[in-house]
């Protein structure tokens, strides 16, 4: 039974994982996407190879891929679910990197946690290859873009966290 019917990790005793035994599997993904405003030093440095720790925007993107596949392991009450792709993608914009996490399974629940835990990550990734350079490099604007699949159907967000428009 639910503490209330808005919240379904939420039972007479607190906290629960959600009993999705019974659902359809279905083809479901995710869209997240992440900021890092890093400055004109640390674009810099990127673009030319030239941070120590290595290939910043490589390494983010296998941190990304591998927080993806743990989401379960990292939040309490994520299922373990098989996934089918994880596509992380990074490109410097000026003094920002645009992160954009792709997440998709056949299976009983949705992936919107999987893609945002690699959003996540891949930009805590960009901040420890490159605080060396700068400690003031910002994390910011990390959110669902868009999901599709399962009971609830798809969903696309209207606008963007800065108030422009959605493309």
């Amino acid at each position: 039974m639910n503490l209330d019917p808005g919240f379904s990790h939420l039972g007479p005793r607190g906290a629960r994982m959600v009993d999705v035994g019974d659902k359809e599997i279905s083809a479901r993904g995710a869209i997240a996407r992440a900021r890092v405003r890093v400055g004109r030093k640390v674009a810099d440095a990127i673009h030319e190879d030239a941070v120590a720790k290595g290939r910043v925007l490589d390494v983010a993107r296998l941190a990304g891929i591998q927080a993806a596949k743990r989401t379960a392991e990292l939040i309490p009450l994520c299922h373990a679910i098989p996934i089918d792709l994880v596509s992380v993608d990074l490109e410097v914009d000026g003094e920002r990197i645009e992160i954009r996490a792709e997440v998709r399974s056949r299976s009983r629940t949705g992936v919107e946690m999987e893609a945002m835990t690699a959003a996540s990550v891949a930009a805590l990734t960009v901040y420890d290859m490159c605080k060396a350079i700068d400690r003031g490099i910002v994390l910011e604007s990390i959110h669902l873009d868009e999901k599709w699949g399962g009971k609830s159907g798809p969903y696309r967000r209207q606008d963007r966290v800065d108030g422009a428009p959605s493309a």
